[in-house]
Order: structure tokens, then C-alpha cells, then sequence
């Protein structure tokens, strides 16, 4: 089975434009799993502007399901993760800056960093996957720094889709099969929606994990949480 992590990373966004906490990111994150996710997924930045570093240890005792921390492994990243100890942390290159995760690691030229990192939360039993392009050769190299699992960046397979999905597909099933046959676990994640999902989970039924946030909470306004979250999961089958 395909697993659903809901990045609430949107309902914050949300709350920090008017201050208070409306909506309140704690409830949402526990209505998420009452209502069938498998996993929240936050991304903290070092400026704040969604998910805080605060909301980040609130959560943490009220995750029943699987925690899943995104983002750049600076110092102060890698402190958070070690006190918080979700059990999953996945690993991003975008700097403090960025809008948006927009591309995945260059692994060939910083395997020897990410091995270091991947070495330190593995040490808290801390599950590590490392954000990629479909790059055959980052892949093989991901294999070096002894993670547990790649989550492929996706946005490119969504852009392709509705032109053709086969083409659109074909990139990420090679990468896919190439991280499997070399003992990795796949995720995968950006961009991905109720559109799209269906056919990716089809393609790659050995995916361990969706991370699914923007397309997620876009749907839940028109649809409503509980039914927006059965529906993605239905396409996961």
C-alpha cells in the first residue's frame, strides 16, 4: 500500500497571514489522520513564513501516524530533527530563500556531505530520504550515502502529463526501477494531484510514500478535508 503524508505546510501559510491561529494547524494535522492519511509532512524554513520551528514540537506529540520532516540540513535543521526524532526526515537542497522545493539534490558532487548527514539522523533511528531528479547516475550515488529511500521531485512528470503521460512517466519509472534494484525505498512528491496521482501509483506500485500538500489543501477548500483525503487515497489503490 501506497501511503498518504499530508504536507499542512499550506494551512500555516494560511494562519501567518492574519496572525491568531486560524486554521489551527495542530487540529488540522490531527484531523488528517482521523481521517485516513498515513502521515504529516511539515517543511520548516529558516524564516518562518509557514510552518514554525514551535509548531514543529507541538506536533510531534500528537502525530499518531508517521512524522516526516522536510528540508535543508543546515545546523540549526539538523538540531531540530534530532530533539524532535520524526520517523522519517527527507533531506532538500533549496536554500532559505527559495519559494519552493524546485529541484532535487546533485548527489555525484555531494555525496560525502549527505553520507555525513544521513549517518547523524540514522544514529537517532531516524528514517532518511533524499529529495532527487530522475539523474540515473545521483541515484547510484544516492547508494552511497547509505539512505534509506529517494523521494523523486515530481513537478517535471506534472507538468508533462497532460500532453502525454506516458512521456511523462517514463523518466521517473527508470529512476524508480534503478533506486529499487539497488535496494532503496521510493517516494515521491511535488506537485502531484488528483489528476495526476492516479496513474503515477498505477506505474510505480512499489512507491513507499506520496508527500501531497499545495493540490491537497486546494481540492480540501472546494470538497472539504475528510472527503478530499478519502478521494486521495482511492487513487492510490
Amino acid at each position: 500500500m501506497i501511503k498518504l503524508s499530508v504536507n499542512i505546510n499550506k494551512v500555516a501559510t494560511l494562519r501567518n497571514a492574519r496572525g491568531g491561529n486560524m486554521p489551527d494547524v495542530l487540529k488540522i494535522a490531527e484531523d488528517c489522520q482521523l481521517f485516513g492519511a498515513e502521515g504529516i509532512t511539515v517543511h520548516p524554513r529558516p524564516d518562518e513564513r509557514h510552518i514554525r520551528y514551535a509548531d514543529v514540537y507541538a506536533l510531534r506529540p500528537l502525530i499518531t501516524t508517521e512524522f516526516n520532516i522536510e528540508g535543508y540540513p543546515s545546523p540549526q535543521f539538523i538540531d531540530l530533527v534530532c530533539k524532535v526524532k520524526p520517523e522519517q526526515v527527507t533531506l532538500v537542497p533549496d536554500p532559505p530563500d527559495a519559494l519552493t522545493s524546485n529541484s532535487g539534490w546533485d548527489i555525484t558532487c555531494h555525496v560525502s556531505f549527505l553520507k555525513e548527514v544521513v549517518s547523524e539522523f540514522q544514529a537517532h533511528n531516524i528514517r532518511v530520504s533524499i529529495f532527487v531528479d530522475t539523474i540515473l547516475d545521483d541515484i547510484r550515488h544516492a547508494a552511497f550515502t547509505e539512505t534509506d529511500r529517494i523521494e523523486l521531485y515530481t513537478e517535471p512528470y506534472a507538468i508533462m502529463y497532460p500532453i502525454s503521460p506516458e512521456k511523462a512517466i517514463k523518466p521517473f519509472l527508470e529512476a524508480a526501477k534503478i533506486a529499487r534494484s539497488i535496494g532503496l525505498g521510493v517516494n515521491a512528491g511535488h506537485d502531484l494531484n488528483s489528476t495526476n496521482l492516479n496513474y503515477f501509483a498505477k506505474q510505480i506500485p512499489w512507491l513507499s510514500e506520496v508527500s501531497i500538500g499545495h493540490a491537497l489543501i486546494c481540492d480540501a477548500l472546494y470538497l472539504g478535508l475528510e472527503t478530499t483525503i478519502k478521494k486521495y487515497k482511492t487513487l492510490l489503490v
